[in-house]
């Protein structure tokens, strides 16, 4: 099964299932001499847990990293890292009844078609389970780049079931369990949720992604533009169904003069760009949203069909988040840091 590796110089390939003995990811490409402990990966971890917000599920995983290989006292040695996260909490017989048919939203009927085979265990490789080894590889990410740059990568909702934020106070994110920037926002979130919690329905929103402090020169052109790079990244999350960097596609209903950010001897004046040009990083702040759909898993009556196409009625008992939202935004967070810390490398092997 192709599809599970990622990254040019830092290169990751994630492997484990929702439901099987555990989930983790094989690193290659990381310097030496990089501080790295299991302490650093569980600081990442543990804000994927679930049971932090009323959106949550109610499976209870500690996720507890385990660095197998590639660290000694404490050093990167630039041998493979392998990390791994057993799955403590894995009960598949929720999902029993459903073995013989195909969940609405979920690739179930896609995996069949394409392997004609499928772990029906909690969607197996295609379930979020899977986005652990990614937090594992990010927080190695994020240590690469600490010890060699000031780049800070923050994630934060600024929409969630149609409840949009009108504040960027990203000192707050932290203060409820939304990551929202506006606490009167997250306020109305958290009533929002529990009004579609006992209908059974689930929610989407919109994550806003901030790289700060990215040196210019990252990216390359033409096919391997750097903002094409977090397109794919974040586009390879499960639940994400769009991304747009900058303006996005507000720019699309202005004016050149509008869209173009005024170049002065301090900086751009404005950043519709998110801080790309051309492909290429201009030193200004990366801002990056991506669209997450509403979590497919609900207990509402949906219509589907078997394995053998007859028509059927499903409704999704089990564990299930009632959004991906807060626990993706640590998700998108990783992913940007492992683009970061490919193009980061790759300059810096250029410029020797």
């Amino acid at each position: 099964m192709s599809g599970n590796t990622f990254g040019k110089l830092f290169k990751i390939t994630t492997w484990g299932e929702s439901h099987g003995k555990g989930v983790g990811v094989v690193i290659d490409g990381c310097p030496p001499h990089i501080p790295l402990d299991e302490s650093v990966i569980q600081a990442m971890l543990d804000r994927r847990r679930p049971g932090g917000s009323a959106a949550s599920t109610s499976r209870k995983e500690p996720d507890r990293a385990m660095i197998m290989s590639g660290v000694f006292e404490g050093m990167t040695t630039g041998t493979p890292i392998m990390i791994m996260v057993k799955n403590k909490d894995a009960d598949s017989s929720a999902y029993k009844p459903y073995a013989d048919l195909y969940r609405p939203g979920h690739g179930d009927i896609t995996y069949q078609a394409k392997y004609n085979i499928r772990d029906w265990r909690g969607g197996g490789r295609s379930s979020a389970r899977e986005t652990v080894a990614r937090v594992a590889a990010g927080a190695v990410a994020k240590a690469i780049l600490e010890k060699e740059t000031k780049i800070q990568v923050t994630a934060y909702t600024i929409e969630l079931g149609g409840i949009r934020a009108k504040k960027r106070e990203l000192a707050v994110i932290d203060q409820n369990p939304y990551y929202c920037p506006d606490l009167e926002a997250a306020l109305e979130i958290e009533n929002r949720i529990k009004t579609v919690r006992e209908k059974g329905d689930s929610l989407g929103g919109i994550v806003e992604i901030a790289a700060k402090g990215v040196p210019a020169g990252l990216g390359d052109p033409v096919f391997d533009k750097l903002d094409a790079d977090f397109a794919r990244a974040l586009m390879s999350i499960g639940a994400v169904k769009g991304v747009e960097i900058g303006a996005g596609f507000k720019a699309s209903r202005l004016t050149g003069s509008e869209n173009n950010d005024p170049i002065t001897p301090e900086g751009f004046e404005t950043n519709n760009s998110g801080g790309i040009l051309a492909g290429i990083s201009n030193g200004d702040d990366i801002i990056i949203r991506v669209a997450v759909k509403p979590i497919p898993s609900i207990t509402m009556d949906q219509k589907t069909v078997d394995i053998a196409n007859n028509p059927a009625t499903i409704s999704t008992r089990g564990r299930h988040d009632i959004s991906a939202i807060p626990r993706i935004n640590v998700v998108c967070e990783s992913m940007v840091y492992l683009v970061l810390a490919d193009r980061f490398l790759g300059q810096k092997a250029l410029s020797c």
